[in-house]
This record gives structure tokens, sequence and C-alpha cells, in this order.
């Protein structure tokens, strides 16, 4: 062999030994960048014949979404197959959630009209409607479930999205682009002129702007209603309002309270905080949450809004997402954030403003009628309820769900649907008698 036959020979062999480590290393990297898998085995989660005879079934003289029982639990897990959505995009390598199984769970015994039975069982029992679970400690997985769903699939969290605007602002805040003690029509002008006019940004977030537009889906006249047939999510048609801005811009429901006194639950409040972060940042909603938040936890997959109308998101509460995906985006509020963010997306300032900086005034006329106990403090923030134990927790319509504790670095997300005559236990006093007993105290 030739000198120069050798030295081809020698360089053809490193070459292809350099091409099979890289190979072996990326491989590597891969298989520790894919989350864990529930099961093997793909399931199809609904057959053709099923999805059309459901999509046939859907309401067409009212609310589609407004049905119970096996109609609504094939709803909530398969909206993007009959409406429009628009997208949340994912980047990166999926940011993996270790397993990090705690046997106390699935043993810990529920109290039920028939006698305790475990939590596992108790997750597959008519008792509940429960499709999905996912419980994280310390940024592991403790303990997750699907009793009616595939883990693969993306069921509606409603409004459980409200959090993710208000997300959205206080990151804005913390880079002095918003300052949540001016008006909101200060960063809007189209609604200078308009019932919300002089309302405070955080007035708007605490749901306290003393404006009579209450949820409201049988008086088709009224604030809300008209609101919600402008993006899709109340019952119209053709003569309907059509353009949420024009609308809530030009809407006059009368005050009913001071302003920062009362608490009132309306979607409205979290459009004006999507068009208020539309305004700040000069993108769609969406691609604001995709930019601040979904590409930057490792998610697994892309998320995405329900758009009915004119591509518009619903941003008070349509949210479509793996339950793991949504249990990333409640780490960002623990020590774990690390897990799935290489940056502190969620500041410090911004937890303890949730923890202790709420308007304890707001529950006042609910605590006189006992619909609110001591074990909770204030809403703040789109957050329903923070309770004295420092659990953060925001609500889905019809059985979904997200529980946060920075101090004892815990996040639960589940999701579910009401049974037909809504007979179901409320998953929230379960989960939290759960982890209150098997995490009583901070680490």
């Amino acid at each position: 062999m030739s000198d120069k036959s050798f030295i081809i020979t020698v360089s053809v062999f490193f070459l292809s030994l350099f091409f099979m480590v890289g190979c072996a290393e990326k491989q590597q990297d891969e298989a520790q960048s894919e989350p864990s898998v529930i099961s093997e085995e793909f399931r199809s989660a609904s057959s053709v014949s099923q999805t059309r005879d459901q999509i046939a079934r859907l309401r067409k003289d009212d609310i589609w979404w407004t049905v119970n029982g096996r109609d609504m639990a094939w709803n909530n897990k398969n909206l993007h197959r009959f409406m429009p959505t628009v997208n949340l995009y994912r980047e990166g390598q999926v940011k993996t959630l270790n397993d990090a199984t705690n046997p106390e769970i699935p043993a810990f015994k529920i109290e039920t009209p028939e006698g305790p039975i475990a939590f596992e069982d108790f997750l597959s029992s008519d008792y509940t409607t429960n499709m999905a679970v996912v419980i994280l400690h310390k940024g592991k997985i403790a303990y997750e479930a699907y009793p009616r769903q595939e883990p693969y699939e993306k069921p509606v969290f409603w409004s459980v999205a409200k959090v993710y605007a208000s997300s959205i602002i206080a990151i804005l805040e913390d880079r002095g682009e918003i300052d949540v003690s001016k008006s909101i029509d200060h960063y809007i002008s189209e609604l200078k002129g308009s019932a919300f006019e002089g309302v405070s940004i955080r007035n708007v977030l605490d749901m306290a702007t003393g404006i009579e537009c209450a949820e409201e889906y049988v008086d088709k006249e009224s604030c809300y209603y008209r609101y919600s047939m402008s993006v899709g999510d109340g019952f119209y048609d053709e003569s309907s309002p059509d353009n949420p801005y024009q609308l809530l811009a030009s809407i006059t429901p009368p005050r009913y309270a001071e302003q920062g006194t009362d608490y009132q639950y309306s979607g409205a409040n979290t459009f004006l905080l999507s068009w208020l972060i539309e305004e700040v940042t000069g993108l769609p909603y969406q691609d604001a949450v995709s930019k601040e938040i979904w590409n930057k936890i490792g998610a697994e997959s892309d998320g995405s809004f329900l758009a009915p109308r004119y591509g518009v998101p619903i941003t008070h509460g349509g949210l479509l997402a793996r339950p793991r995906d949504v249990a990333r985006f409640g780490l960002l509020f623990t020590p774990s954030y690390k897990t799935v963010s290489d940056e502190k997306i969620i500041s410090d300032r911004y937890i303890n403003l949730i923890k202790s900086g709420g308007n304890e005034r707001l529950f006042d006329r609910y605590r006189s009628l006992g619909r609110v106990n001591d074990e909770i403090k204030y809403p703040v923030y789109q957050w329903d309820m923070i309770y004295t134990n420092n659990d953060f927790y925001k609500s889905g319509w019809a059985g979904q769900g997200l529980l946060v504790n920075p101090d004892k670095d815990t996040v639960v997300v589940y999701t579910g649907y009401f049974n037909d005559d809504q007979s179901e236990m409320d998953m929230l006093p379960v989960l939290r008698g759960l982890m209150n007993s098997i995490y009583p105290d901070a680490d």
C-alpha cells in the first residue's frame, strides 16, 4: 500500500469513527430529552365514526359547550377537531420531567359517601369525572394518571387560561413596560370615553373594576353575553357583534361599586389584559404567550387557544394543552423553575405579591354571605383564591384546575367534565386534602 493510500485509509477510518461517536452522542442526547412514556401502545382517542357522530351532536340552537356528561367529555378533549384555534409554539429540546413517584399518593384515602377509598381507585370510580391529574414535587412527577384521556391529548383548560394573561402582565411590569397603577386607557387609547376609562390595570387584574359586567350566559343583551358573542364563546349568528375590541370600547354597562372594593368575576377583564399585552408588545396575544412563556418551558407539544371568530383567541378561557405542559407552566412559580426554564420567567417580586400583596377587601361581600372561609385570603391577578398556606389556585369551568404552592415546591394540574346531573365530587378539596396531608410543611 502506498503512503498516499495509507493516509486516505486512515483518514476514512477516523472520519467514520468520529461520525459513529457523534451519532451515538446525538442519540443519547435525544433520548435524554424525550418525555417519559405513559403508555408504549398508541391508542386513537376518537375513531372516524365517533368524531362524525359527536360533531353532528353539537348544539346548533344554543351554546355548544353547555352539554354535560359523555358529550362534554368528548368535546373537552376534541375541540381542535371542530373549532378554529391559534397556536402557542414550543421551541428547543423538551425539558424532561423526571419521575420521583410517591407511593403515599395513590394509597391516600379519599372520603366518599360510601366510605374511604384509595386515591388511585377514586380516580377511576364513578365519584369523579377526572380525565387527568399530574402532581409535581420539587420539579419531579410524584404522581400522574390519565383515567379518562390519553396522555398526548390536549384537553381544554377553560379559565385556567386567565393566569397566562396576568403572568405576562407581571413580566412586562418587571421590565418597566407597564405600570399597573395607571388606568387601562393610559395604554389603550380606544378605551377613553368608555366604561373602563379611569379603571386601574391592577383592578382589572383583580376582577375589581366595579363595572357591572359579570359572567352571564342567559341574558343575551347583557354586557358579558355581548362580549362572549363577539369572541365566539356565547351563541352567535351573523347579526351578533364580532369585534370584541370595538365592543368593549363602546359598551356602557353601569358602575355598581367603587373600583377596588368588590370582586366580580368576568372574562371581559381578561380580554382587556390580553388587548393591553398586544398594545405593549406589538404582537398578537397568542404570539406574546409563545414568546414569553411557551417556547421557554421545554414544552412537549404546541398548545393553542380557541379562536372561533376572525382568529381572535378566547383569552379568558380557551387554552388547549397537554396536562404536563400546564404543569411546566406551574413550575415557573416554584423554586424548581430551572427544571423547565433556563431563565427565571416569573419573578420573586410577583410571587411575593401573590402571597402577600392581595386586596383583602375584595371578598368581604362573599365572606358575609358565607361563600368564602377564613382559609382563603383573597383573589389576585386573575388567581381565584390564595390560601393562608400559600396555595395559589386557578379553576377552569367544569372540572379543571391549577394548584401551585411555591413554599412546598408543588404543582397540581387536573382536568375533567360534568356528569349529566353534576353529581361528581369536587376535585379541589380532594386534592388540597391529599397535598396538605402528604406535604404538610414547606421543605
